[in-house]
């Protein structure tokens, strides 16, 4: 069975608080989403994993947890009232 259109990712469109749109691949995603979610990437006082939802906890490594929230959700509290979120958009040629 071919896949649905609906589940084909051709970019995304990334918005963030303060800052212009921005069009990332799936990959560019994947990675922008790890290196938040990453212990090494934040400060101390930005350290996302004791707080990440269960959903998210269940997973043993970052990666997972990335691809887990690329795939299943559109948005990532990046601090109270501040959110990161990601919508798939598809650009015709």
């Amino acid at each position: 069975m071919p896949d649905a259109i609906m589940y084909q990712e051709d970019m995304f469109v990334v918005l963030m608080p303060g800052v212009a749109e921005e069009f990332l691949t799936p990959e560019e995603l994947l990675a922008r989403l790890t290196g938040l979610l990453s212990d090494r990437a934040a400060s101390p006082a930005e350290n996302r994993q004791p707080d990440l939802p269960r959903d998210l906890q269940r997973f043993a490594t970052v990666a997972e947890q990335a691809q887990h929230l690329r795939d299943t959700a559109c948005e990532l509290e990046l601090a109270p009232g501040e959110a990161m979120q990601w919508f798939v958009v598809r650009l015709e040629k």
